[in-house]
């Protein structure tokens, strides 16, 4: 064989080494770490997504009991009226 041929078998091997090491390193090193934090992410994702959706029950509750305030306050103030009135006209018919 060459010297020439020698090098460039010599060079392929060492270029066939480097990219398995690359290989191996980044699979260890890159790719599980990736995953694992792409794995974490999501998980926070979904978490995030379970607190934006109670969130927005609770402010939909919140805003049906602020509307319904008003209606109970109001039926009330009716309640108290009317019995009011009915005290009126007992004190009435006793008078009379």
């Amino acid at each position: 064989m060459s010297v020439g041929k020698r090098k460039i078998i010599f060079y392929l091997f060492i270029a066939i080494i480097t990219v398995g090491l690359i290989f191996i390193f980044f699979n260890e090193r890159g790719v599980i770490k990736y995953m694992d934090l792409k794995n974490r992410v999501d998980s926070i994702r979904v978490e995030l997504e379970n607190v934006r959706l109670e969130n927005e029950r609770l402010k939909n509750e919140i805003d049906s009991l602020q509307k319904s305030i008003p209606a109970k306050m109001e039926q009330i103030a009716r309640e108290k009226y009317n019995m009011k009135r009915e005290g009126e006209k007992l004190i009435e018919v006793e008078e009379k």
